[in-house]
């Protein structure tokens, strides 16, 4: 029922949210704009930060809406903000954030709404090193509150039985949540599919090293 009164409102946001919230969507193609990100994340890795459109004159230009060039499903983390490590500035990015990554129905309408009514062109899945919420799931131990909801939520996207096989099982299950959060939003209807099948929306995977600062594209 909720699903469906979602798909009510998506429908109507359409029309009547697009000019009230929203500018016109993105001109870069989904190509266009992950090299933004990923030429703002060598900047950040190289400490050549240009900070752009972070001053006042920005903040007034989004009073009048906004059209963000990239949606980024991060972790919670406060290691990895992400308009700090792609160099952004404010209006760039449409951000959605939960330990481990991982992809809930809430978070996915919150991903369908920056790709459908903003027009936002490509997706990045942001994983890790040293995931805390990734790691906790692997220890398998009983997590206090609300934490064992999201560890039994992430489990099946980690292959922790197989992961376990390998050499360092937590660098393998970080990347098999990010591959499998990108592969469900590849398939996701009734909005992201068919954005991707006409070739205006785009879905890829990237992994953060600490240390670096570098972002790595996963699957490439």
């Amino acid at each position: 029922m909720q699903r469906i009164l979602f798909i009510l409102i998506l429908i109507i946001g359409t029309f009547t949210l697009r000019p009230i919230f929203s500018q016109t969507p993105s001109s870069f193609t989904p190509d266009q704009a992950l090299q933004k990100l990923m030429e703002g994340n060598q900047r950040y890795v190289e400490a050549k930060m240009k900070n752009p459109r972070q001053g006042a004159e920005r903040r007034e230009e989004l009073t009048q809406g906004q059209n963000p060039f990239a949606v980024v499903l991060g972790c919670s983390d406060s290691r990895v903000p992400p308009e700090v490590i792609f160099d952004r500035g404010l209006g760039d990015l449409f951000v959605v954030r939960v330990a481990g990554n991982t992809v809930g129905n809430l978070g996915l309408g919150s991903i369908e709404y920056a790709t459908q009514i903003l027009g936002a062109p490509l997706i990045l899945v942001l994983g890790h090193d040293q995931c805390g919420a990734v790691d906790a799931v692997l220890k398998g131990k009983p997590l206090p509150g609300h934490i064992q909801e999201l560890a039994d939520h992430l489990r099946p996207a980690l292959k922790v039985e197989a992961c376990q096989k390998e050499k360092v099982p937590l660098e393998c299950s970080i990347n098999a949540n990010v591959d499998s959060n990108v592969a469900q939003l590849i398939g996701s209807g009734p909005v992201l599919a068919p954005l991707i099948k006409a070739g205006k929306l785009k879905v890829v995977g990237g992994r953060y090293d600490l240390k670096s600062g570098k972002v790595v594209l996963l699957g490439k």
